[in-house]
C-alpha cells in the first residue's frame, strides 16, 4: 500500500474557454456525507449553472466515483477523476462548474476544458503526503531498550510512547511497506527476545 496525496485546504480556480466559465472547486474530505454537503454548498455558492461535473475519491474503502452532470458521457467527470487518479490525490471531491456561454465545444473541448480546469485547481493548491504506519506494541526488556531506541532512530521508525514497567513497553510507528522487513529484523536482531503484536494501521 503505497503513499498517497490528500490537499491541505479548500481550492479554487477559473478560467474562460468560448464565453463559458469554468470554476473549479477542491474539497478535502473523508467520508460520502461530506461529499453530499459540500455539492449542496457548492450549488448554493454557485447557483444557476449549467452543469456541476464532479469526482471524487475516499481512501477509506476505496472508494471513487465521477459525473457528467449532463454533458455528454466522458467529456466531464472522466478526465476530473483520471488527473486524481494520475496524481494520486484521494479524499478529495472536486467539482468543476460550468455557466454556459453560448458555443459549443465539442467533445474534444469540453475534455479539454474541465481536465484543465481541474489540473489548475491541483496545481494552485497545496499537496499533502500521507503515509501509511503500523503499528506495533513492543515488550523490551531492559538491556534490549538502549539498542533498540538507536536502531529505530537510524531506520526512522518512530517510537510514539514509552512505559516503563517490569519491562518497557514501545509503541512503534513502521511504514507499512516495510512492515515485512521489521518483522524479520526485530526477531534477528534479538534473536526473538523481544515479543511485539501489530494493533493497528494508522496515517501520518
Amino acid at each position: 500500500m503505497e503513499d498517497f496525496y490528500t490537499i491541505a485546504h479548500e481550492t479554487t480556480a477559473e478560467q474562460i474557454i468560448d464565453k463559458s466559465r469554468f470554476i473549479g472547486i477542491a474539497v478535502p474530505l473523508t467520508t460520502l456525507e461530506e461529499i453530499e454537503l459540500a455539492m449542496g454548498k457548492i450549488r448554493e455558492d454557485y447557483p444557476n449553472a449549467r452543469h456541476y461535473v464532479y469526482a471524487y475519491r475516499l481512501r477509506d474503502g476505496f472508494i471513487e466515483k465521477s459525473s457528467d452532470d449532463g454533458e455528454p458521457q466522458g467529456t466531464g467527470g472522466r478526465p476530473v477523476l483520471d488527473l486524481l487518479q494520475h496524481r494520486n490525490v484521494w479524499n478529495v471531491l472536486l467539482v468543476v462548474v460550468r455557466y454556459f456561454g453560448g458555443i459549443l465545444l465539442g467533445t474534444g473541448g469540453l475534455v479539454r476544458a474541465y481536465g484543465g480546469t481541474a489540473r489548475q485547481v491541483i496545481l494552485e493548491t497545496e499537496l499533502k503526503r500521507l503515509t501509511l504506519y503500523q503499528v506495533y506494541s513492543l515488550n523490551v526488556p531492559y538491556e534490549w531498550y538502549e539498542f533498540l531506541k538507536y536502531q529505530f532512530d537510524q531506520r526512522n521508525w518512530g517510537i510514539q510512547n514509552e512505559d516503563f514497567r517490569e519491562i518497557v513497553q514501545l509503541f512503534v510507528h513502521v511504514p507499512k511497506q516495510e512492515a515485512e522487513l521489521f518483522e524479520t529484523w526485530i526477531d534477528d536482531f534479538t534473536r526473538k527476545q523481544v515479543k511485539y503484536e501489530d494493533l493497528e494501521i494508522v496515517l501520518g
